[in-house]
């Protein structure tokens, strides 16, 4: 492990800490930026299609065939630079969106405290903690107060763990070992408390580091990921069985050896989705983009997917369905009377904590202050958790110690044995607590949020806890609201509409719960709470949850059980949440999405970052997504089913032909237009009826209409041989130019008709995608009568061709658009 010396009170120089960021690099744990520009460049050039290229083009020049060569070595530089530079560009953007979420450390630089990356954390720093950090760095505590940190990540220990600072648990120099109560580690995060620390080590040095990056280097497949695997290795197989047989049938039919090797070269190159890796990643980046100018910031591409395939959401309601904007209201004793010391004891009690300030807490501090706050001294303090549902500090004031607690209603009360009844204190019989239950019942009702307080005088001297919330005096309660979102019910609707189920996850009461749910639109239905989940089997609770939309009364673990349920059940499950005790629900989810205001280790746990609140952005966002998706699967289902086509149409040629149906150098020109003419699929317009419903990678459907519409394809290829043969008496010269034109101009047409599910004459394509069309079809048309036309082995088509052209692609179109239709009716029944 690192060590650290002690640190100057100014914290590091910018020089120093320039230097140390040179010396100890940046700290992640694994890289977050994509390969630099030269690398990427090496990386497109040396992919295996591209070094198969250039060994053709070796082989072509070696043998003296140097137009080949010439045309191979253009193709591989266009193709080439396309691929880089719109890699480039998506590694940019995301980039770019990933450095508006990034999560930051408060660092001491030159004396100053300010928020830098925590990328930029070098050993030496000077690091202030406060509740909701995600810890940046190992690190020495130098001072602490009440300081709880969750250490899950590295210990698996469920409870927080207090650090302090302790004269004998080590010298400054001494390695940081996990169990020093002044050490704190990268990875882990603030539960409550203060501190201040001097980092020890960073990035790939922490104690977190060797576990994560092994954890980061066997991340598991996204759906998207395995099933975009899948289908390659299967197009990589059948490309490879035909290529073979091509061969082989070729030689033994007795055609030029070398001819017949490179055209099995360029066969394999032109048949294979080469492009596939790039148009992903440059629809996905685009959608990001897209994305981001409806606020809602994507941390990894794969997340746009997921989001699209979204079908359960669960959430909270604060600031999603409720504006956030907490008010305290009212004040009362139990008897229902407005008290003034109720305010009192809760404003001291949210002064004086050092855990994440919720919004309770702030509407309390935002409240004005009440007369006798000052003259009390902090201490001790007993952090909230959700076992206890309460939170308690011992302050040091004009009549003594008194710890005052503040919490649910139900625990507090559990912990009380008197109550305040105007000057007097009277004992908390069960009539009496029934009657405060009641009281607080119909508050719920209402809709307003209560919390209880109470507290005791205690015992000057030692260290509190949980055991000392005992025989309190029930104070009083605070109630409080949070009005509805205005656009709250209509947002639920439009989610509903397209797919989206919302799930109301509170840890409020059940009256409460219900309460905001008939005024969203998620009422009707029952309301299950964290009691009635306790007794559940997982089983049992997902069945309750297909039917249940609010919860109430829940902890974190069983937020997190409820959306485990949900997933296991087979639903992609969406957990919206912002709170430290949220992050490991927004981990397990497959869609885990935070808030630009959350702490920070929630945002950690996110995949989607919301720059403003509500469910409207996320009902925009899942519409992003599943735009961008529908994209990618257009590019799958055209490239696919056209190279099966044309897959089935070399072999069907090279048996019975006694020339290669095309030459090398055309297959590879077919291959780099046809690539032009799909380029700008990430900028096409979808049909509102693709963005409806969830979308989902379905490897066999494309499976399935690559095998039904590459066999069409190949049909019509047929019939062009067929004319080219016997109507046309074409030579080879001829009948390699007449399906040249066929092939780049059918296949690039075809993109019109499957672009949509729909009719292809009322879904407008994107201009960038007709315009591309149009000139691709127009280039495949005119190329035979250009003077590149000799070198390329084109001769000028009698002008008999064009009609039998346009007739072959009209047939083809129409048989496309007919199988098309049903593929896609049989998909829908399915679903």
């Amino acid at each position: 492990m690192a060590s650290v010396t002690s640190p100057s009170p100014e914290g590091l120089t910018t020089a120093e800490a320039r230097s140390r960021l040179d010396e100890h690099g940046p700290n992640e744990i694994t890289p977050t930026a994509g390969p630099g520009g030269v690398k990427q460049l090496l990386i497109t050039f040396l992919n295996p299609l591209t070094v198969i290229l250039l060994v053709a083009g070796g082989v072509a020049a070696g043998v003296g065939d140097y137009a080949t060569a010439a045309v191979i070595g253009v193709v591989v530089g266009v193709s080439s630079l396309i691929q880089f530079f719109h890699t480039l560009r998506s590694d940019q953007a995301l980039r770019h969106l990933q450095d508006r979420v990034a999560v930051t450390a408060t660092v001491r630089r030159d004396g100053v405290w300010a928020e830098r990356p925590r990328r930029d954390v070098v050993p030496g720093d000077l690091i202030r903690l406060a509740a909701g950090d995600f810890i940046p760095a190992d690190a020495r505590l130098v001072t602490a107060r009440d300081l709880h940190v969750l250490q899950a990540a590295l210990t698996g220990e469920s409870l927080p763990v207090e650090k302090e600072v302790r004269e004998n648990s080590g010298k400054p120099g001494d390695p940081l070992a996990l169990d020093r109560p002044d050490a704190v580690f990268f990875g882990t995060s603030v539960v409550s408390g203060t501190g201040t620390a001097v980092v020890a080590a960073t990035g790939r040095a922490t104690a977190f580091g060797d576990v994560a990056a092994r954890l980061a280097a066997k991340a598991p497949e996204t759906e998207f990921d395995r099933g975009t695997r899948r289908f390659g290795l299967f197009i990589t197989q059948t490309v490879f069985a035909l290529v073979v047989f091509v061969f082989v049938v070729a030689v033994a039919r007795q055609l030029p050896a070398m001819e017949s090797l490179l055209f099995a070269l360029a066969l394999a190159v032109g048949l294979t989705p080469g492009l596939l890796p790039m148009i992903v990643n440059v629809t996905l980046a685009r959608g990001a983009v897209r994305m981001a100018r409806q606020d809602v910031i994507v941390k990894h591409l794969a997340a746009i997917q997921n989001l699209g395939s979204m079908d359960v959401l669960c959430t909270d309601k604060t600031g999603t369905l409720t504006r956030g904007d907490v008010s305290l209201v009212r004040c009362d004793t139990a008897a229902g009377v407005s008290a003034d010391r109720v305010l009192l004891l809760a404003y001291l009690n949210s002064r004086h904590e050092t855990g994440f300030k919720n919004p309770l807490d702030v509407a309390i501090l935002a409240h004005p202050v009440p007369a006798g706050v000052e003259g009390f001294e902090k201490l001790d303090e007993v952090p909230f958790d959700f076992e206890r549902r309460r939170l308690s500090v011992v302050l040091r004031g004009p009549s003594g110690v008194t710890l005052v607690t503040k919490g649910a209603p139900e625990s507090v009360l559990d912990c009380c044995g008197s109550w305040e009844d105007g000057p007097e204190t009277r004992p908390l019989d069960a009539a009496t607590r029934d009657r405060v239950l009641a009281y607080v019942r119909r508050q719920s009702v209402e809709g307003y949020r209560l919390l209880a307080v109470a507290s005791r005088v205690v015992t000057p001297g030692g260290r509190y806890s949980a055991a000392d919330e005992v025989e309190l005096t029930l104070a009083g309660f605070l109630a409080f609201t949070d009005p509805i979102r205005e656009d709250a019910a209509d947002a639920i609707r439009d989610l509903a509409a397209d797919g989206v189920r919302v799930v109301m996850i509170s840890g409020d009461d059940e009256h409460v719960a219900r309460r905001i749910a008939d005024l969203v639109g998620l009422g009707g239905g029952r309301v299950v709470s964290g009691g009635e989940l306790a007794g559940m089997t997982d089983p049992a609770l997902g069945a309750v949850a297909e039917q249940v939309a609010v919860f109430a009364r829940t902890s974190p673990a069983q937020k997190n059980r409820i959306l485990l349920a949900l997933k296991a059940r087979g639903h992609v499950v969406g957990f919206l949440g912002d709170g430290v005790n949220d992050a490991p629900s927004i981990h397990a989810a497959d869609v885990g999405i935070s808030v630009s205001t959350a702490v920070d280790v929630a945002k950690a746990a996110a995949e989607v970052i919301l720059m403003k609140p509500g469910l409207r952005v996320i009902h925009d966002g899942v519409l992003e997504g599943r735009r961008a998706f529908t994209n990618v699967m257009k590019y799958l289902l055209m490239g696919t089913s056209s190279n099966f086509g044309n897959m089935l149409s070399m072999a069907a040629a090279v048996v019975f032909l006694p020339f290669l149906p095309m030459l090398p150098l055309q297959i590879l020109l077919n291959n780099l237009l046809y690539d032009l003419a799909q380029l700008p699929i990430p900028t096409d317009r979808v049909d509102a009826a693709l963005v409806r419903k969830p979308r989902k990678w379905d490897v066999s459907a494309i499976r399935t209409f690559m095998l039904v519409v590459g066999p069409v394809s190949s049909a019509f290829d047929l019939v062009t041989f067929a004319g080219l043969v016997w109507l046309f008496h074409a030579t080879a010269t001829a009948f390699q130019t007449g399906w040249f034109v066929e092939s780049l101009f059918t296949q690039t047409l075809v993109v019109l008709v499957i672009r949509t599910a729909g009719n292809p004459f009322r879904s407008r394509p994107s201009p960038w995608v007709l315009g591309t069309v149009i000139g691709v079809c127009g280039v495949a048309v005119a190329l035979p009568f250009t003077p590149v036309a000799g070198p390329l082995g084109f001769e000028p088509l009698p002008g008999a061709f064009v009609p039998f052209l346009l007739a072959v692609a009209a047939a083809y179109l129409l048989a496309v658009e007919v199988v098309k239709r049903r593929f896609f009716r049989d998909v829908a029944a399915r679903a």
